[in-house]
């Protein structure tokens, strides 16, 4: 799979403030039966964003037009349940680059940074704070930096850095994925086998 380069991403935000969001509630079982990634999408919080007739919930975040971004802010605990890596492919098939909470689940903060979604782990106090600005302004930047790893709320200028794996933000920043990262090495690669087998 492809991953797009990533350096800056400024965007409006879509609130999640639901702690313990499991990957059952990411992408029902039900819909995991596809083995491509695309599609994924329409199904992302399928149980919370229809009703038992397929009839939007008006109250659900995703359907209030109000709301929009690539940025998706959760609560607590992002991601935990089974290590299904349909959560990750239907949050980033949805449209989503980034997710911001406080805590993840570890299975979900990998499948979602091998797949081009980038987990940005905030502390608790200023994740609140994020949640409190949106709700003052829903068209509230946050802006994410990963060369900086800096998590900036635009409206007051509060910041955080975030902890990334220096592979995967290599791979971020350069748009590779694993294999794509082992071709960049060729040239090495290749030297090493010659002088090895000299």
């Amino acid at each position: 799979m492809a991953i797009k380069k990533f350096s800056i991403l400024t965007s409006a935000c879509i609130p999640l403030p639901a702690e313990n969001v499991d990957t059952d509630q990411i992408i029902p079982a039900r819909f995991l039966k596809a083995t491509s990634r695309e599609g994924f999408g329409e199904n992302l919080f399928r149980d919370w964003r229809y009703d038992k007739n397929n009839q939007p919930v008006k109250n659900f975040v995703l359907n209030n037009p109000e709301y929009s971004g690539k940025i998706l802010v959760a609560g607590k605990n992002f991601g935990s349940g089974s290590s299904r890596e349909h959560a990750a492919w239907a949050i980033f098939d949805y449209g989503f680059r980034v997710v911001v909470s406080s805590f993840f689940a570890d299975i979900f903060k990998n499948n979602a940074m091998n797949n081009g979604l980038l987990p940005v782990q905030v502390s608790e106090t200023f994740l609140r704070n994020i949640f409190s600005e949106i709700e003052k302004d829903a068209a509230t930047p946050l802006q994410i930096n990963l060369e900086k790893q800096e998590t900036k709320l635009l409206s007051t200028g509060e910041s955080e850095t975030f902890e990334i794996n220096t592979y995967k933000k290599l791979c971020f920043l350069n748009g590779y994925d694993d294999i794509d990262f082992l071709l960049s090495k060729k040239d090495k690669i290749v030297a090493f086998e010659e002088k090895r087998g000299s």
